[in-house]
């Protein structure tokens, strides 16, 4: 299967794009090409190929469920905790990944599936919940954004 294509899916937290392109998610959601997305991964692993943790927060990263935490001020990373989604992400290690709405609009069908390649569905339908919390870290202090 191809990385690069948009997938519509239920996410650990709420309905989202996933995508190993960035440019495509830009596109959709019409944001600007300074402004980051979140990467999910699919567990510690991965998230050491991708940032580095600091020290003091690292038993905090690993306990922690549905929450983005912020590492330099520009990598904000998920590590996935729900099994549903689990399944999915294996094939695949880690996406880039937003929520599947307008920006400042809450979600509409229509839209997710006529901007996804691809609708992933399991037993269940994709249903909007709350999104993850996100907390910046440094080395030695943490902030609740979200």
């Amino acid at each position: 299967m191809n990385a690069d294509l948009v997938f519509l899916a239920q996410t650990d937290t709420t309905i989202g794009f996933l995508s190993k392109d960035k440019k495509k998610l830009q596109d959709i959601k019409k944001r600007s090409a300074n402004k980051n997305f979140i990467k999910i991964v699919k567990n510690l692993k991965i998230l050491k190929d991708h940032t580095r943790v600091p020290l003091k927060h690292k038993n905090m990263v690993r306990r922690s469920k549905k929450t983005t935490f912020v590492y330099s001020k520009t990598k904000a990373v998920r590590v996935n905790t729900s099994s549903r989604h689990q399944l999915f992400l294996d094939k695949f290690d880690w996406f880039y990944t937003t929520s599947a709405n307008k920006s400042t609009q809450s979600y509409n069908e229509y839209f997710a599936k006529e901007n996804a390649n691809i609708t992933v569905l399991d037993y269940k339908t994709l249903e909007e919940k709350q999104s993850s919390a996100i907390i910046v870290l440094s080395k030695n202090k943490k902030a609740r954004l979200r």
